[in-house]
């Protein structure tokens, strides 16, 4: 597959700066691939040549695991993973397996549609873990990449949506999508949230989200790593409060999330940059300076 776009994330940050063990060196970065169908292997059938695709961040699993049998192929034993165990989308061509590639509608942009394939797939599925159902209250903590898009999948489903950061250009992003409330995550809002998702890598982020949970409520952490959490008193837990991890991804999670992304649709906020300025736009990500998502344009 020929390249356009590579969205960037935290996990090409992480990647950059060595935070995690790399199974994989040297390795090319990048996990929300966009291109176009150069080339086909043989027996494959599900695209053919000049069809535009998407590669997120699953690459393959075994499915044959106890967690692929069950469904949970996002915790395969096995798993691969793009830009991590496999080489990304930093690079002119990749290579993928036909059933974990997606088709890209055709209303987005191929830069609209890159981070749509981690950003987003995660952020939707953070989003049915928290549990919030229509008519519900949905806090996001931290307003980046993903929670952009949740903010719009949640209000379309007709969820009140509180916004908890403290960067001013995400505090008036969020409000322009239609925030029923924006604060930081020290602030109490006016309302007690029925469900919330942490996107920010900071662990204590965790009692001040339980802190405003109503019983019963789920808080789902959407990071792919976290600072530790600190230790807190039991009451913020008690009343059948749920803390939940959210990892990776399914094929099932994808083919959904592009499906009802077209049908809202969602708007992706991008900055583009050219290859030449991956590093620049890394740094920008470090301090929060993106908007919305960075795209690295092939």
């Amino acid at each position: 597959m020929g390249i356009r776009c590579c969205g960037l994330c935290h996990t090409d940050l992480h990647t950059v700066e060595g935070d995690l063990q790399l199974p994989k060196l040297p390795v090319v970065p990048g996990h929300q691939i966009v291109g176009v169908v150069d080339a086909l292997g043989p027996g494959a059938r599900v695209f053919k040549k000049g069809d535009r695709v998407g590669i997120p961040w699953l690459h393959s699993t075994d499915n044959q695991c106890d967690y692929c049998r069950r469904g949970l192929e996002n915790l395969c034993d096995h798993a691969q993973f793009t830009g991590y165990n496999v080489d990304g989308g930093y690079a002119e061509y990749t290579i993928v397996h036909e059933n974990y590639a997606y088709r890209i509608p055709e209303v987005f942009s191929d830069e609209n549609a890159a981070p749509l394939l981690c950003a987003g797939i995660i952020g939707f599925r953070s989003y049915r873990l928290s549990g919030v159902a229509p008519g519900q209250r949905l806090g996001l903590y931290g307003f980046g990449a993903s929670a952009h898009l949740v903010l719009q999948l949640a209000r379309h489903q007709g969820c009140e949506v509180y916004v908890f950061t403290r960067t001013p250009i995400h505090r008036e992003f969020a409000q322009r999508l239609g925030a029923a409330w924006v604060g930081s995550a020290e602030d109490a809002p006016p309302h007690q949230l029925d469900a919330a998702i942490i996107f920010a890598p900071a662990g204590a982020l965790v009692p001040q989200a339980l802190r405003v949970l109503r019983k019963a409520g789920t808080l789902a952490l959407a990071g792919i790593t976290m600072s530790s959490i600190p230790s807190m008193d039991y009451s913020l837990l008690y009343h059948e409060r749920v803390i939940r991890s959210v990892a990776n991804s399914t094929r099932q999670d994808a083919r959904e999330f592009l499906q009802l992304a077209a049908e809202v649709p969602l708007e992706t906020e991008v900055e583009l940059f050219d290859l030449e300025q991956a590093n620049q736009a890394l740094q920008a990500l470090k301090k929060s300076e993106i908007k919305g998502a960075a795209v690295l344009r092939m």
